[in-house]
């Protein structure tokens, strides 16, 4: 009996020994795999921070950036300014009488042409005339007496002086001369002082005020010619020419500035009447010069275009520049230090922004928004006729 507990007791006591074993090898086991795993990562990362890849993905093939040389040119051209609007009469009168009263005459009616100096209407000037009258009466008088001093006299004829042009007021008469164009006014209708009766206007000659932009007004002057069409006369050009420039321009509302320029029409066609619309350009007979370079030279950020220049030395300088786009993959500059013939250097692909903006239907970065007016080059001769 007592071998049996014996034979039990190192039966027991041997499996936990196995069992106590086997724990043993499997927790080794595990550190192992563990460590290996460890070490893997951690070579992984090695390779990762070492050739910016992981060991596992193929090697990028180097990539090689091929830079590009252009040169900046000119082209010269003739320009023509697009410009519309409607024309007016060149001199419009709003006939007043500056007297109250009733309508004693309406000289003249609606379509009647009329001459400078011709009497149009008049108002009663009955209490006019009285004050005059009387006024001469005591003027006599007080001579006469001999009891009435030099001054007193002076005084009544300095208010006589008034009353006579107090009648004129009861008159209204054409300033120049032209058409009657409206009358409001009727024979024996009460007027108030001051009211227009009438409206005369001088259809000799019409004008029209066109607005040119701040850089398209530099190269407009007094008598230039302007060629127009209108629709009230079909296939007929109509001639004019630049009659006024202001002193002083203003904003628009694109958020420009801009000159309300006037223009004239001499000999208007009987057809063209006031208040009809126009097109039409204003011819610079100038040849103008501009300087281009091509849009993949030309990078823009934030607001700034600059191209790289390549000097003669071999050295690279950055150059700011104002640029316009004018369509065709070509930028005109409009200011910086670049001049025809100069080398640029540029990278494909990394041009301007604007380009991009342009192909896309928006305006170029840096480019210059047009106003009312736009300018047409009409021939170049370095290429091909543009429009911008």
């Amino acid at each position: 009996m007592a071998n049996m507990t014996n034979d039990n007791e190192n039966r027991v006591l041997n499996d936990r020994k196995r069992k106590l074993k086997r724990r043993k090898i499997r927790t080794a086991v595990i550190l192992v795999l563990v460590a290996v795993v460890l070490f893997g990562l951690f070579e992984c990362y090695s390779f990762y921070m070492q050739n910016g890849r992981w060991p596992w993905k193929k090697e990028a093939a180097p990539s090689v950036v091929q830079e590009l040389t252009t040169q900046a040119y000119e082209s010269s051209y003739n320009t023509q300014i697009d410009i519309s609007g409607s024309v007016q009469a060149i001199e419009t009168q709003e006939v007043k009488i500056r007297a109250t009263g009733a309508v004693t005459g309406v000289y003249v009616e609606e379509g009647d042409r009329v001459v400078k100096g011709q009497l149009l209407a008049t108002v009663d000037d009955t209490d006019q005339q009285y004050t005059v009258a009387s006024l001469e009466k005591q003027i006599e008088v007080a001579r006469v007496s001999g009891t009435t001093s030099q001054r007193d006299i002076e005084l009544l004829e300095m208010q006589l002086e008034s009353a006579k042009k107090k009648v004129e007021y009861t008159k209204a008469y054409a300033n120049f001369d032209g058409v009657v164009v409206s009358v409001s006014i009727s024979e024996g209708d009460y007027f108030d002082a001051g009211s227009a009766v009438m409206t005369i206007i001088d259809d000799s000659k019409l004008k029209a005020t066109v607005e040119i932009d701040e850089i398209d007004i530099q190269m407009v002057d007094l008598g230039m010619p302007a060629v127009l069409t209108s629709d009230a006369v079909p296939g007929q050009s109509i001639q004019a020419r630049v009659s006024y420039i202001p002193m002083v321009g203003r904003y628009s509302s694109q958020g420009i500035g801009v000159m309300d320029v006037e223009i004239v029409i001499d000999d208007p066609p009987a057809a063209l009447k006031p208040g009809f619309s126009f097109e039409g350009t204003i011819s610079i007979e100038t040849e103008q010069v501009m300087l281009l370079v091509p849009q993949a030279a030309v990078t823009s950020s934030n607001g700034v275009s600059s191209v790289v220049r390549l000097n003669a030395d071999g050295t690279r300088e950055t150059v700011v520049v104002q640029v316009k786009y004018l369509g065709e993959n070509v930028y005109q500059v409009l200011s910086g230090d670049i001049k025809a013939g100069d080398t640029l250097v540029y990278t494909p692909g990394s041009g301007s922004l604007g380009g991009f903006m342009s192909m896309m239907g928006g305006p170029s970065m840096g480019a210059v928004p047009m106003g009312s007016s736009s300018v047409s080059v009409i021939g170049g001769s370095d290429g091909p006729a543009m429009v911008f």
